[in-house]
């Protein structure tokens, strides 16, 4: 019992578990949670965009019904003052059959139900059809408005009788039966008599002074091109995806009078009700709905907005929506692709990483045997790994090397302590004074054989590079002869070439002066950062090809500087490279030198300044982070962390001032070379 509990203890402890646990915990733990969250977020804003598209449809449909009463008032009010109208009612005299015809035929033309002309007192004058009686009522405000001399239109709600006034067909016409919303086939049918009407008067005048008013009026139950003038408005063919479909609707209370919403193929929904929590908020309470609701037999994103007669009183509603499903539908789709995207990167990964995870644990458990045999006495063991490349590999040669010296070492200290033994007493002093030396000497040697190595490697490889400089510079030079003249043509090209060779060359030589110090002390070179700008440009000139960026300079400085003139070219490339991603679209970089002070200490100021698309303040905040990069599959990290590193190296500051979709502006200060 005691032993399993302590091999578990072991696992758990042990370096292969705690990694596996760093790499696995974040990729099946913490990224599900992350990736729930923002679905969560996702689902909320897609439903927050639906229920602001189906507000800003419902606010179309108000405005065309605003200005369809508008129009039918203006209408009403030309007839009246047209000159025909004036030649029939000229001299107070009303002849009656041709009024009556004018006012047919101009109800014809405009779409009107009903238009007839009453005097003062009420009385029919003439009509565009005969009315069933002669004193239809008329106190409506519309009506009482035009006796008062002001035109006005507006929803009203005629009753069967009122209705029936003005034609029996007409009332034939509004009546609607009610479709039951239960499943009891007992239950019956009721009707709506009533009629919902777009309702116009203007005041007329005969020649003789004798004022009346005309009244025109527009049924709309069963008034299926008004909904489906509506609705065409709202959602053309491009307004909504191929698989939904918008719907409009007017109600009188809570029943559709007229609608494109289908009850079943070949017939529309006209007669049945909006449901009793719809109906309670909207009719009741007159607000306005905006979410998913039920309609007739599917989910609809809907808006209902309450209509109001001339008497300001709320009579019905007029509602907008399109169907949801299609929506629905497209969520669930790209949350399958969400899910078996992470499946498949789960499941690539995580068996990638165990076999990454057990060929850098093998070396590692050989070279913890070896040195357990060690421990044990075995001077002898080794850990026999191959020579390799990578840190581990370099860590196991070493580790043999060391056991190499502990030997050997070990042979010449007992070989001492047999000598020293048989004269313990007679040298005694003067041993502890050569183990004193010996000790101060083997310090000394060690740190001349690192030093020796590091100088044999560095100039080593200086040398290596520094061959195929020579030979890509004498080939260079051969190019050119051969194709003579033509080399013109190139000359930026072949001056780009030369210019890297240098710089490598230049690079290799900072190695020697890294191997050798000795040989190149000497003053760093004094310039004016200009003259780097102007030579860094070619090497991004081909960047400029991919989008359309303008580049202004400034060059205000008057002071020098003494950074070496690869880091400050590098730091140059990093930020302008960064200003051409961040302007994708084009447009403009500033590139400006003057002269300033920070800390009382003389200096220069290097502004990159673009006009990309900023970063938000916690980017401003880690961009000089190490590994912190906004190019998730091209950048490392490094550029902006390197630049601040060759920067404050010379004892310089880097800043940067950023708010998104104003640009970015990064500012390099370096003291002024004494």
């Amino acid at each position: 019992m005691g032993e399993g509990t302590s091999e578990i203890s072991n696992r758990k402890a042990s370096v292969r578990y705690r990694l596996l646990a760093i790499a696995l915990v974040p990729m099946l733990v913490i990224l599900p949670i992350l990736l729930g969250i923002t679905i969560y977020r996702w689902n909320e804003r897609f439903d927050a965009l639906a229920i602001s598209k189906v507000n800003d449809d419902l606010t179309i449909a108000h405005f065309y019904i605003d200005r369809m009463l508008a129009v039918t008032e203006e209408r009403l009010a030309a007839v009246s003052q047209s000159a025909r109208f004036r030649d029939l009612t000229a001299g107070g005299r009303v002849a009656s059959s041709d009024l009556d015809a004018f006012l047919n035929k101009t109800a014809d033309d405009r779409g009107l139900d009903f238009l007839y002309l009453i005097d003062d007192s009420g009385k029919v004058v003439a009509s565009s059809s005969p009315l069933a009686s002669a004193s239809p009522r008329w106190d409506w405000p519309v009506v009482k408005a035009a006796l008062d001399g002001k035109s006005s239109a507006g929803f009203d709600v005629l009753d069967r009788n009122e209705l029936s006034a003005l034609s029996p067909e007409l009332a034939e016409r509004a009546r609607i039966a009610l479709v039951s919303s239960t499943a009891d086939p007992n239950s019956g049918t009721q009707q709506e008599s009533r009629g919902l009407v777009l309702h116009s008067a203007t005041v007329a005048t005969w020649g003789n002074g004798e004022r009346g008013a005309l009244v025109a009026g527009v049924l709309l139950n069963k008034n299926t091109s008004f909904i489906d003038t509506i609705n065409r408005l709202i959602y053309n063919e491009a307004s909504l995806p191929a698989d939904s479909r918008g719907t409009a609707t007017v109600f009188l209370s809570d029943v559709r009078i007229s609608t494109n919403v289908d009850l079943f193929e070949g017939r529309r929904a006209i007669g049945t009700r909006v449901s009793p929590e719809v109906g309670e908020a909207v009719l009741k309470y007159g607000k306005t709905w905006r979410e998913q609701a039920f309609v007739v037999n599917d989910w609809y994103i809907s808006a209902y907005q309450p209509l109001l007669d001339t008497y300001n009183r709320r009579v019905g509603m007029l509602y907008v929506g399109f169907l949801q499903k299609p929506f629905t539908d497209a969520k669930r789709e790209t949350l399958i692709a969400i899910v078996i995207a992470f499946g498949v990167a789960v499941a690539a990964t995580v068996p990638l990483f165990l076999v990454w995870a057990s060929n850098i644990f093998r070396p590692l458990e050989r070279m913890t045997r070896t040195i357990s045999a060690v421990e044990t006495g075995d001077l002898a063991a080794r850990t026999g790994l191959p020579k390799m490349r990578d840190e581990i590999g370099q860590v196991a040669s070493e580790l043999d090397r060391l056991l190499d010296q502990v030997q050997e070492r070990d042979a010449e200290l007992r070989l001492w302590n047999t000598e020293l033994n048989q004269r313990v007493e007679e040298r005694a002093r003067a041993l502890q004074t050569a183990n004193e030396q010996l000790e101060t000497t083997t310090k000394q040697l060690i740190m001349s054989e690192k030093l020796a190595a590091i100088g044999e490697i560095t100039a080593g490889v200086a040398h290596e590079i520094n061959n195929p400089i020579a030979v890509i510079q004498g080939n260079l030079e051969v190019i050119q002869s051969i194709v003579g003249d033509e080399a013109e043509k190139a000359r930026s090209e072949f001056k780009l070439i030369d210019q890297q060779l240098m710089r490598i060359s230049e690079m290799v030589t900072n190695l020697l002066k890294f191997s050798k110090p000795q040989e190149y002390a000497g003053v760093l070179e004094r310039y004016d950062p200009a003259d780097v700008i102007g030579d860094t440009l070619p090497l991004v000139r081909h960047l400029l090809k991919k989008t359309t960026i303008t580049i202004e300079r400034e060059n205000d400085a008057s002071r020098l500087i003494a950074m070496p003139r690869t880091e400050l070219q590098q730091v140059l490339i990093n930020l302008i490279v960064n200003a051409f991603h961040a302007m994708p679209q084009g447009g403009k970089l500033t590139l400006r030198t003057f002269d300033s002070e920070a800390d009382r200490t003389p200096g220069i100021t290097i502004e990159v300044a673009d006009t990309g698309n900023g970063m938000e303040p916690d980017v401003v905040r880690r961009i000089f982070d190490a590994f912190f990069t906004t190019k998730r599959r091209e950048g490392t990290g490094l550029g902006l962390s390197i630049c601040q590193m060759l920067v404050t190296r010379q004892g310089g500051t880097i800043a940067v001032a950023s708010k998104p979709g104003e640009g970015t502006t990064f500012t390099v200060w370096l003291p002024e070379a004494a």
